[in-house]
């Protein structure tokens, strides 16, 4: 048991990041595409916490079927996870959203750089 990962490296590894960073890359993106605000990453990431320690605990705990021997309600663990997660939802949103406005407005706004966008300038000579 380390401070980030509950059983072993691996199991955060394979279950938090991979999985789950691709759920949560996938939620970032659809969430950007249909304009909906920031603030719901947020939530949509603390849904998708609960549902990769419900993983974790079902999975890869000593006593899945006794939940107070199990660490399901660690709120440590819990932070840890969400917080991968919304990181990696808040890069796909970003991503996508600076490209939304890029590609939607071209007249108005360039990209510059892959998470940031600004407006044109009047004078292109």
């Amino acid at each position: 048991m380390g401070l980030i990962w509950e059983t072993s490296f691996w199991v955060f590894f394979f279950l938090t990041v991979v999985i789950g960073g691709i759920a949560s890359l996938a939620m970032g993106r659809a969430l950007a595409l249909k304009w909906r605000p920031f603030r719901e990453v947020l939530i949509y990431g603390a849904m998708l916490g609960l549902s990769d320690r419900f993983l974790h605990w079902g999975l890869f705990l000593d006593a899945p079927l006794d939940i107070y021997k199990g660490t399901i309600t660690s709120l440590h663990f819990y932070g840890v996870d969400t917080a991968v997660l919304i990181i990696f939802a808040s890069l796909a949103y970003r991503i996508t959203q600076a490209r939304q406005m890029t590609v939607q407005y071209p007249w108005m706004y360039e990209r510059s750089g892959p998470f940031s966008w600004r407006e044109c300038k009047a004078d292109k000579n």
